[in-house]
């Protein structure tokens, strides 16, 4: 089986600035419903205003492309990948079966959503009709690694790409070490090279295996009480019927009413949530006790907050 991989053990450090203005206005979460719902502000002294800044956001992603030589590394939180993205340029032998770097087709560039295969998470076959056999050894393959390790995101393409996104659940940001991760691509690899020489699969399909990025997406409230100890960056609207402005801001989740079907978030201590003029001091006391309760049907979009 002739594979098409990328030629490099690729780091991918990714920076993007966001304007004032909400970003948000494209995202449609799966999860809307389309009834009307009340949003109820517990501390109404501490408005917040969907004008505030969208700070800085810092994605990171760790792809690896099954290098023809083992390397030996270890990536566990943002700040690693980028020191190592800027200490480590990996070069590999290329050989006859490897697709060059620019040939690589990449995924879209569209804004997320849940369950797009992509950094809103979830499984996109694409109506290829190998999809669900290179899905079912992509499981496979994963129950070598424990109950630790799971699918984040699972995508095909027409032209017989396949991406897909690990996900570790006892690392603070999901992100599995650089070995896992390398370990599961040479492992999948070589599973769909056996099963294209029997003809069940096409014999030249490309592979990508990464860490989720900084940009994934948060389902609510599935994903909440996981990371309920970092500040996350939460776009909501106050209103399903009206077509009112989507805002946003940095929180902490306070508390999930399961019973009515709502997140009851509160300020995290960020710069952005800070008063300028307090030359860096801490949260003020009513800002503290400040408690936004948001039912799940408006948020729009909840990630990881890393710029703090």
């Amino acid at each position: 089986m002739s594979m098409r991989i990328k030629s490099l053990l690729q780091l991918v450090y990714k920076r993007s600035y966001r304007a004032p203005q909400s970003p948000l206005s494209s995202i449609r979460s799966s999860s809307l419903s389309t009834h009307q719902q009340t949003l109820t502000l517990l501390n109404p002294h501490f408005p917040f205003s969907s004008s505030s800044c969208y700070c800085n956001h810092h994605t990171f992603h760790v792809g690896f492309s099954i290098p023809s030589k083992p390397t030996t590394a270890t990536t566990t939180t943002p700040q690693d990948i980028d020191d190592q993205n800027q200490e480590t340029l990996l070069d590999h032998e290329l050989d006859d079966e490897v697709e060059p770097i620019d040939l690589w087709e990449e995924e879209d560039d569209a804004e997320p959503e849940i369950g797009d295969g992509g950094d809103g998470g979830g499984v996109v076959l694409q109506n290829c009709p190998w999809g669900e056999r290179a899905l079912s050894i992509a499981h496979e393959i994963l129950l070598q690694f424990g109950d630790d390790m799971k699918l984040y995101a699972f995508k095909t393409t027409p032209r017989g790409y396949i991406y897909v996104r690990l996900d570790k659940l006892s690392n603070e940001y999901g992100c599995p070490g650089m070995e896992e991760i390398e370990s599961y691509s040479h492992q999948y690899k070589k599973r769909l090279d056996e099963v294209g020489a029997l003809g069940e699969i096409p014999d030249d399909l490309a592979l990508e295996v990464s860490s989720p990025s900084a940009e994934r997406l948060l389902k609510v409230p599935d994903d909440m009480n996981r990371f309920k100890d970092m500040p996350m960056r939460v776009g909501y609207v106050e209103d399903l019927e009206s077509k009112c402005p989507e805002k946003n801001g940095v929180f902490y989740l306070d508390s999930i009413k399961t019973e009515s079907g709502s997140c009851v978030w509160r300020l995290a201590d960020v710069k952005e949530n800070r008063d300028p003029s307090a030359k860096g001091r801490p949260l003020s006391r009513k800002q503290k006790d400040w408690r936004l309760e948001l039912p799940y049907a408006m948020f729009k979009k909840v990630t990881l907050f890393l710029d703090y």
